[in-house]
């Protein structure tokens, strides 16, 4: 049985905090009502709990309902616990083990991804995606996974024009249509990749993490170098030293990792990408 079936109460006071959350404003009570499909006496009785809790506010001028103080105070404590972090330490580090190369979790911050993991293979050489770190998204494979996902309009208020774009090393989109062609190749792909855009002599290969909302949260990447003296470095899984045929070879180990931290987050794929 379903929670919805075990616990009613539970599953629609959920139901109408997700759908506040997912407002620009606050919103009527018979909006919401309709929209969440409950009836109105029962979208009421939730109201006045949740009011009373402090995780929704009323606003009588407006007759509208917004989220409250105590889910700010959630969505804090959620950045305290840093519980995206903790899920995705594990799988990073089965990563790193399995394709002997250091690999690392990003989120999206405007025109910027923020590197908040990084899992150093021992022996590698060290990283500019330190823990802390910002870089441009359109530059590094885990932005541009994360950047696959995002609505296509969300995707143009970023990068509406050409000064949006930075650059590093020479190399990358620099115009809007250059990065919509990449971002196509991307979702048809299904992992990004990067060589020598952030970096020369490095390259990546990222897949992105989805919430229970099918959006993309989160990046994981394998980065990897790709000039290297002597002999090329094959890796336990028996990789070739070509970037190439590394990349080739790392994309579905770093999409199968994604797909285990989305798992562990309660996430699921959008439909379109099903």
């Amino acid at each position: 049985m379903g929670a919805s079936s075990t616990v009613p109460a539970a599953a629609q006071t959920l139901a109408v905090l997700r759908y506040l959350a997912g407002q620009p404003a606050p919103v009527h009570a018979a909006a919401l009502s309709r929209d969440v499909g409950l009836p109105r006496s029962t979208t009421y009785h939730l109201l006045s709990v949740l009011e009373r809790e402090g995780f929704v506010v009323h606003l009588p001028e407006e007759q509208r309902y917004g989220l409250g103080v105590a889910a700010l105070e959630l969505g804090s404590a959620y950045a305290r616990q840093e519980p995206l972090a903790r899920l995705a330490r594990p799988v990073l580090t089965r990563l790193v083990d399995a394709v002997g190369e250091s690999a690392h979790l990003a989120v999206l911050h405007g025109r910027e991804v923020l590197y908040v993991v990084e899992e150093r293979a021992r022996g590698r050489p060290p990283l500019v995606t330190d823990v802390g770190v910002r870089l441009p998204a359109h530059l590094t494979a885990s932005g541009r996974a994360l950047l696959a996902g995002l609505p296509r309009a969300q995707v143009r208020a970023l990068f509406p024009d050409a000064t949006a774009f930075v650059d590093r090393t020479g190399l990358g989109p620099g115009t809007p249509s250059a990065l919509r062609d990449l971002l196509s190749r991307v979702r048809s792909a299904g992992v990004a990749r990067e060589d020598g855009e952030v970096t020369a002599g490095f390259a990546s290969v990222a897949a992105a993490v989805h919430d229970h909302t099918g959006r993309p949260v989160a990046g994981i990447a394998v980065t990897y170098p790709t000039e290297l003296p002597g002999a090329p470095h094959p890796g336990p899984d028996g990789g070739d030293g070509d970037p190439g045929i590394r990349a080739e070879m790392l994309a579905p180990r770093v999409a199968a990792a994604a797909a285990e931290l989305r798992r562990r987050i309660g996430g699921h794929v959008p439909p379109d990408r099903g």
